[in-house]
């Protein structure tokens, strides 16, 4: 048993890694430099490697480098987008962090629900992708805002779940770097947990009893089936939400001055929908059609 342990151990390791390359951080509008840094030290200590920083008002420097210590590489291999569109646009799943209550908000989930949903999603997807030979892993996106104000309610829409960390009622504010870590350690927990559910038998009903602790109040969430296809992206829900503003307009079912939430609304439908490629050709194909008529 003890010659077996560490090979079993790198493949555990190796799983929980395959788990976490599919998630990428995307810090939106940071002020301070050290604050890049310190959530990339953040993201390293629990296995986190993909960054994303949108349109930072400095850049990255050796203030970002002193304070990510360990994860100076993941600063080295920073992504640096214009905007935030640009930044999610081959995500399938987006989720945001937000400390309160918004307009027409998306879902509100733990970081635990959220740790729960992006692994099912990644297990649903690469089975898709399995069967259709296509080898793309699944790219799902943390979107964590300014450290002044957090996110606008414009780039709260664009996430499919609001993940809210429990903290004192009186200031339930963390900083940037904080958050990153408080929910990337959910993560990095959920995903050991998911392993050895799979790959540690004799201990199942141990198992088995975490588990059903962790999903005790989850957030029922649409399960993909073997004959889905990929599901969409946040640039192609985008699309749709835009023809399909667009066409009621033209059949006057919408004022085109006076809007309101029709857009946020129809996003927040296609993002609970979860479409696949084959059905968004075909709404695509509709609208196109009606929109030329």
């Amino acid at each position: 048993m003890s010659n077996n342990a560490p090979s079993s151990l790198a493949t555990a390791v190796s799983n929980v890694s395959n788990y976490l390359s599919c998630v990428q951080v995307v810090m939106v509008n940071t002020t301070l430099p050290a604050n890049i840094g310190s959530a990339a030290r953040a993201m390293h200590t629990m296995g986190l490697s993909r960054l994303t920083v949108v349109d930072p008002k400095l850049p990255i420097d050796d203030t970002s480098v002193s304070h990510a210590a360990g994860g100076s590489d993941l600063l080295s291999s920073a992504i640096i987008a214009p905007t935030l569109e640009s930044a999610i646009a081959d995500c399938q799943l987006v989720f945001a962090a937000s400390s309160r209550s918004r307009h027409l908000p998306r879902p509100v989930v733990t970081p635990t629900q959220a740790a729960k949903i992006m692994l099912d999603f990644i297990d649903k997807q690469s089975t898709v992708n399995g069967q259709d030979g296509i080898n793309t892993a699944p790219n799902i996106a943390i979107l964590f805002g300014r450290e002044d104000r957090g996110l606008t309610n414009e780039e709260l829409a664009y996430a499919d779940y609001h993940v809210q960390i429990d903290a004192n009622p009186a200031y339930p504010v963390l900083n940037v770097a904080s958050a990153v870590q408080v929910i990337a350690s959910f993560i990095y927990a959920y995903a050991q947990t998911h392993i050895q559910a799979d790959s540690e038998v004799n201990d199942i009903a141990q198992v088995t009893d975490n588990l059903e602790t962790l999903e005790q109040g989850m957030l029922n969430t649409y399960v993909r089936q073997q004959w889905d296809e990929p599901a969409i992206t946040q640039q192609q829900l985008q699309l749709l939400t835009e023809r399909t503003t667009a066409l009621m307009v033209q059949r006057k079912l919408a004022d085109s001055e006076n809007l309101k939430s029709l857009p946020s609304r129809l996003s927040r439908l296609g993002s609970r929908i979860q479409l696949d490629q084959k059905e968004y050709q075909l709404l695509s194909a509709l609208l196109a059609k009606l929109l030329k008529d």
